[in-house]
């Protein structure tokens, strides 16, 4: 690597959930605004998640739905991966909104509907006191992977010098009985949107959405019902968007940047 062009710094798997529920006017998504003191996008709009806990990793728990096998084949990982980011996705949803893909490990048809219960829980996973498996386990719970649908998988541009993830999204419907809440660390606001809106709310330049968040967005409009959106079945192939600075000025390029900038058109994070 030359001088002029370091080395890429190492890229971390993470899982992102979409989060949706049907509302009598169309489907919501919930978003999340992350503090703008923080080093890595403050001020951005983005949905819950984060990146893979070692602990995530061959997690001894109760499952309900396809197998690793599946969600490896899906996704295009190992299936040690493949367990990790599943986990990962419902613990973070669980830890940055409240809402737990989870149900009783001795019966497949009751799912948790009342996640507030487990508070204290919640909050010693977010410290990283408490790992997901031993939580599921103390409770006896069993994660609910039939709950979650793949959706798209993208990387951080290898000119990003603060951190890098490779990223899995998942698509997943807000289960009877819970709330999604703002309990967390890492976020000043929280809402339930339609997509067609949050995509707006961007282009009137009043709130800010990285690529990988926009394109989802884009994804999910179009009027389809939770129902819809949790049938289809998508070809995840990674994208990883490509920075090139002119004038002083970051110009990301990715299959569907044209559009994307000329809603971002003048703007920075």
């Amino acid at each position: 690597m030359s001088e002029d062009r370091p080395e890429p710094l190492p890229v971390r798997p993470a899982a992102t959930v979409m989060l949706v529920r049907e509302e009598a006017d169309g489907t919501e998504v919930f978003l999340m605004r992350r503090h703008r003191a923080m080093e890595f996008v403050g001020g951005v709009v983005v949905f819950p998640g984060g990146g893979v806990d070692d602990r995530d990793r061959n997690a001894d728990i109760d499952w309900h739905g396809p197998p690793p096998s599946w969600w490896a084949q899906r996704l295009g990982v190992d299936e040690d991966l493949a367990l990790a980011l599943v986990c990962a996705a419902a613990r973070e949803t669980f830890e940055e909104s409240g809402v737990l893909f989870a149900g009783a490990a001795d019966d497949p048809d009751l799912l948790v509907d009342d996640a507030s219960v487990y508070r204290k829980a919640r909050r010693a996973l977010a410290d990283n006191s408490l790992a997901f498996g031993d939580f599921l386990r103390s409770e006896k719970l069993m994660l609910r992977a039939d709950l979650l649908r793949p959706w798209a998988n993208w990387v951080t541009p290898e000119e990003e010098r603060t951190r890098r993830y490779d990223t899995y999204f998942f698509v997943g419907a807000l289960p009877p009985g819970q709330l999604a809440d703002g309990e967390n660390t890492e976020s000043d606001r929280v809402a339930w949107a339609k997509p067609e809106a949050a995509l707006t709310e961007f282009a009137a330049q009043r709130i800010f959405l990285l690529p990988p968040t926009w394109t989802q967005l884009d994804s999910l409009a179009g009027g389809r019902t939770v129902a819809e959106i949790l049938a289809v079945e998508r070809q995840i192939v990674p994208v990883q968007p490509h920075l090139s600075e002119a004038n002083g000025n970051w110009e990301i390029e990715f299959f569907d940047s044209d559009r994307y900038n000329a809603a971002r058109a003048g703007r920075a994070p």
